[in-house]
Parts: structure tokens; C-alpha cells; sequence
């Protein structure tokens, strides 16, 4: 064994304990510390979840020019050193991303628990995709019923973990496509998408991960046919898609459903959708990355009903449900269907059985044991803990959005439905104005750009258990001191 692996083996309980001690500030230090660091600010990416119909993004300025990459050392100097190096580089650049004032791409944290079971997910290191060793796949299973029933899906829908809400989407859509086959006689997953013929997609206000999965999936962007939405809404218009999907008699389509817009957390009418199928022949995709949380409050879960009427379900769990990166899950009724798509022959893997081993229901044969994380935050936290960090988030969004409301520096450009506001400057909201606000305001918070109904546009997205309202408070300050700095 190398020296200096083997001196780091010698001594691993104390560089754990030199890791939790790390670990352990850098947590305490996320209320003082800038939100993003001034370096990175000007870098961000513009619109990692901006909706696929959407205007592309405003020019952002030019990157700070990039260090010079040091050689790969030759000879190692052990993970003593390396973690200082690390603390020295690379940890102040990073974002507090973690903290309770990171308000950009429905970005949560990690809870306690979830923190514990993400470290828990390296020490034991799991491949969980084979029922050879199957203690993880049991563990995902227990994990993913406890989902099913915290969104209220009936037992009828079957679920696996993927990395987030775009590999979610896509292989929803997947599966999709394979239904689309199975009603025409052919099957895409042997034949090629090609043998399907023209396919149509329907959405009114899609994610731009729509879009990117069809690309992947073979079936292209041009088929997904926009749809209006109601008016001043990004809701879909049911009677609108009625007539879309009229248009094309006697082919099966594919109507993908918004729990959960982007820009203002709009929900499609799921159940009148759902009745739809009472006249026209589609398969029910419903992206609900981060609303399907809604159905842990009370108040808010009749926004979900209808849900379960889905064929599909996406539901990203680094947002709301805080866990760390990267972390999602889709469901299905149609698990057949799913392990048709996925497939994977090899006769170290064993025959697919009636319970499909997770290699067989994901583009990914690798497949980390990320349900620990979500097993931990569930078990340690209940429905009651996360109906609470939902509720909080959901009345901190409010409170901001009335904070904004009475600010004559801001518009509040539409109803804060859920948790998120969308807002812009009130006078004068062009693109580099916006980025202006955002530069100055970075150290005590972060949002994201974007345009809602023509206008460029800033977007606050609660979803992290640490906020609070004296978190908003200050966030309010800071945008308006920013605002009138502007002028």
C-alpha cells in the first residue's frame, strides 16, 4: 500500500474528526458569511431552471479570469494537508448555498438527520442497483412508499431514486414513449423512436427539462406542442388542450401537467385534465418537482389533488424535502413498461423478475444508495417535521412578497401562490439593471433572473429548513438598500 494512503488509514479517526470539526464551522459560520461570495456573484448561471418557452437568458458579464491549474502533485501529502488546502482555496468560493438566505433554483439544504445519512451513504458505499446485495434496494423501497404516502399516491404507483428532477422528468417520459408504442403495435425500446412515427407532447408552461428530454429520448424538441394557459396564468387551459388534443384524432399523445410552475408556483388543473382521457387516448406525465410539498400542508393540498390520476410523477427531493445533492424520485404506474425501457442483460445481473432490480428501471447502472439521506430526514423528522418547514417557507415567501408589495422600489409581478415571488424593479427592469441589484444585494442574498410575461424579472424560492422571518427581514433590507443604491 502507498505510505501516505496507509499512514491516512493508521490514523482515520482523527482526519474524521479533523472533517466534522471542518464541517461543523463552516455550518455555524452560514449566517455571517457572504450568500454568494463577490468573486462567483457575476458568474452564476443566469437560468438553470428557466421554463422551456421561455426568451433565452440575458448576457451575463465576462468571468473573472481563471487561476492557473496547478500540476497533479506527483507524491501525494495526505488528507491532513489536502483538507487544509481545501479550506485555504477552494471553501471560500464556495456559496453558502446551504443557509437560510440562498434563494436561487428551489435550492433546500440538508437537515440534521439528512446531513448524517448523506455521510452515512459514503461510509458504506453501496451499489444498490442488484438484488445480490440487497440491503440498499429494501432500504430504497421502505424509502420511497414513505414518499408515496407523504404526497398521497396510491399504492398503485411504484417508485425509484434518480439524481433530480431532469433525469426524473426523462425517464417519466421515457416510459412514456413506450406507452405511446404499445398503443401503436411497436415498441421504441427495440425499434427506435422512429417507429412511432409523429409524436406530440402537450404542456402549457413546460420546464425547460421538457424540452432536454425529448432531445435524449429520440422523440425531439419540435414535438412539444405549446398549449395556451389561462389568462394572466401559467396554468394550463383545460379547455384549450381539449381542443389540441382534438386535433389529432385516433393518435395517442403525451400531456405533460405543472404542479408547480417556475416563475410562480401555478398548478394545472390535474383533475380536469385527467378527465380528458374520457375522450382523448394520453399518457399523464406530471412534473411536480417541488409542488407536489404542497400536499403536506393543509392548507395548500388541494393544489395536488389529482396527482395520483398521473401515468408519471416527477418529485425532486433536493428542494423541499432537504437533502443534499443530488437527489430525486420518479413514480409510475406502469413499472412494466418502465423495466421494458431500462432494461439491462447481463448474466452477472441475473434475470429481470417480476421485482425488478433497480439496474432495470434507470438510464443509470450505477446507482448510489442516495434514499439514506431521505430515509435519515423521514425517520428522524416525520410528516409533522416537514409539514412545519414547508408551512414556514411557504408564510416567509408571503411575508416577502407583502415586504415587496409596499416597497416603491419593487413589483411584485404575480400572486405568491406557494413559495415563490416573482418580482422586478419597478422602474426601469431591464436585464443588466436587474443583474446590477442582484450583484449588490449578493453577500446577504441570492435569487435568479428571469422574464415572466415579457418583463425580466427576479425569482426568491424558499425551500430551505433554516429560514426564518428575520431571515426575510434582512432580506427585504438588502434588496431595498440595493434597489436605492440603483436609483
Amino acid at each position: 500500500m502507498d505510505r501516505t494512503l496507509a499512514a491516512d488509514l493508521a490514523r482515520l479517526p482523527e482526519l474524521l474528526d479533523a472533517t466534522r470539526d471542518a464541517a461543523a464551522a463552516t455550518l455555524a459560520a452560514l449566517d455571517a458569511r457572504p450568500v454568494v461570495p463577490a468573486r462567483t456573484h457575476a458568474q452564476a448561471p443566469a437560468r438553470a431552471h428557466a421554463p422551456a418557452h421561455a426568451q433565452p437568458p440575458s448576457p451575463t458579464p465576462a468571468p473573472h479570469p481563471a487561476e492557473p491549474t496547478p500540476p497533479l502533485p506527483e507524491h501525494g501529502t495526505g488528507t491532513h494537508t489536502t483538507l487544509a488546502a481545501f479550506a485555504e482555496r477552494w471553501a471560500p468560493r464556495l456559496s453558502a448555498s446551504a443557509g437560510p438566505r440562498y434563494l436561487g433554483f428551489v435550492t433546500g439544504g440538508a437537515t440534521p438527520a439528512a446531513l448524517v445519512g448523506d455521510w452515512l451513504t459514503a461510509v458504506h458505499d453501496q451499489n444498490s442497483n442488484s438484488a445480490l446485495d440487497g440491503g440498499g434496494q429494501d432500504l430504497e423501497r421502505e424509502t420511497v412508499t414513505w414518499l408515496r404516502e407523504l404526497f398521497g399516491l396510491s399504492a398503485a404507483h411504484t417508485g425509484t431514486f434518480v439524481s433530480g428532477a431532469t433525469m426524473s422528468n426523462a425517464t417519466g417520459l421515457a416510459i412514456a414513449r413506450e406507452w405511446l408504442g404499445e398503443r401503436l403495435g411497436v415498441s421504441p425500446a427495440e425499434d427506435g423512436a422512429a417507429a412511432l412515427g409523429p409524436v406530440r407532447v402537450l404542456s402549457g408552461a413546460p420546464h425547460s427539462s421538457i424540452a432536454k428530454a425529448l432531445s435524449l429520448l429520440g422523440l425531439g424538441r419540435a414535438a412539444l406542442v405549446p398549449v395556451p394557459t389561462l389568462p394572466g396564468r401559467e396554468a394550463v387551459d383545460p379547455a384549450a388542450l381539449d381542443r389540441a388534443l382534438a386535433d389529432a384524432p385516433g393518435r395517442p399523445a403525451v400531456v405533460v401537467a405543472n404542479a408547480g410552475t417556475v416563475n410562480t408556483v401555478d398548478f394545472d388543473d390535474l383533475r380536469a385534465i385527467a378527465a380528458l382521457r374520457e375522450r382523448h387516448d394520453f399518457w399523464l406525465h406530471t412534473d411536480a418537482a417541488f409542488g407536489a410539498f404542497a400536499a403536506l400542508s393543509p392548507a395548500h393540498a388541494h393544489l395536488t389533488e389529482g396527482l395520483d390520476a398521473s401515468d408519471s410523477v416527477c418529485v425532486d427531493l433536493h428542494k423541499w424535502l432537504n437533502v443534499p445533492y443530488d437527489s430525486a424520485v420518479q413514480f409510475t404506474r406502469r413499472r412494466d413498461l418502465q423495466a421494458r425501457v431500462f432494461q439491462n442483460a447481463a448474466t452477472y445481473l441475473g434475470p429481470l423478475s417480476a421485482e425488478p432490480d433497480l439496474v432495470h428501471l434507470t438510464p443509470e447502472n450505477s446507482h448510489r444508495l442516495r434514499a439514506l439521506a431521505a430515509w435519515f430526514t423521514l425517520r428522524a423528522y416525520g410528516r409533522e417535521g416537514h409539514r412545519e418547514i414547508v408551512e414556514r417557507d411557504i408564510a416567509c415567501a408571503r411575508a416577502l412578497g407583502e415586504s415587496l408589495t409596499a416597497d416603491p422600489y419593487f413589483t411584485v409581478l404575480a400572486p405568491v401562490r406557494l413559495n415563490v415571488v416573482c418580482f422586478t424593479l419597478a422602474h426601469a427592469p431591464t436585464a443588466a439593471r436587474l443583474t446590477e441589484l442582484r450583484e449588490a444585494a449578493g453577500p446577504e442574498v441570492f435569487v435568479t433572473p428571469t422574464t415572466y410575461a415579457g418583463t425580466p424579472a427576479l425569482r426568491a424560492a424558499f425551500s430551505n429548513w433554516r429560514t426564518t422571518h428575520a431571515d426575510v427581514r434582512r432580506i427585504a433590507q438588502a434588496l431595498h438598500a440595493a434597489a436605492k443604491e440603483l436609483g
